[in-house]
């Protein structure tokens, strides 16, 4: 299971998206070099405005990851190709589901967050846990992580191979489960991102035996 993450939103100065995908693609091979970084997207949410999902083994890989040459290539190119400085939000992750054999790359993704209700947040958590393996009977939510933001604030990470395999996870049992105990579990209204995969790295678990 990976235990720490980071959520880091990009916003593209006017005419530099094409650039900032490029350099999205470009970072996966410095990624690929570190072996405890265990997940990591790159993603656009909209016109202009990108992001990183990373997972990583534990605190301290995120750490080296932060200290590493993806921030520094992040932070070299911040004049060059963004509006503002990166905003970084280091994320602990509740439960999580990695692929156990190799498959296509993701395009799609969903981010979904939102504040607990006050009191409720041991709740919210047992909710997220237990939602894991629903999520382990989707064959094509290739993954998904329950998260709690350093703001204090829950969601879900997960991503898929395409649009047909987003909408069959948003029609299924975690959203409608969600739905059902919104009242006495969410503080705030969910608020979702759909966003477009544009570069991954992905570590599978090996299937168990006996």
């Amino acid at each position: 299971m990976t235990h720490s993450a980071l959520l880091i939103r990009l916003s593209a100065k006017p005419g530099k998206e094409q650039e900032v995908e490029e350099f999205l693609h470009s970072a996966l091979s410095l990624v690929e070099q570190e072996p405890d970084t265990t997940a990591w997207f790159g993603m656009r949410f909209g016109r202009g405005e990108y992001g990183i999902f990373d997972t990583f083994s534990d605190d301290a890989a995120r750490q080296a990851h932060l200290d590493g040459p993806v921030t520094s290539a992040l932070l070299e190119q911040r004049e060059e190709l963004f509006e503002s400085a990166p905003r970084v939000q280091k994320i602990a992750v509740l439960a999580d589901k990695l692929p156990t054999t190799k498959a296509a790359l993701d395009t799609k993704g969903l981010l979904l967050t939102f504040k607990p209700k006050e009191g409720h947040e041991e709740d919210v958590e047992q909710f997220l846990r237990g939602a894991q393996p629903f999520v382990m009977d989707e064959p094509k939510t290739t993954a998904w992580f329950a998260i709690r933001t350093e703001d204090g604030d829950y969601g879900i990470f997960d991503v898929f191979p395409d649009t047909g395999a987003r909408l069959a996870h948003l029609t299924g049992h975690v959203p409608r489960a969600l739905a059902k105990n919104a009242l006495s579990l969410l503080g705030s209204m969910p608020e979702v991102e759909m966003v477009n995969v544009t570069a991954e790295k992905l570590s599978r678990v090996p299937l168990a035996h006996g």
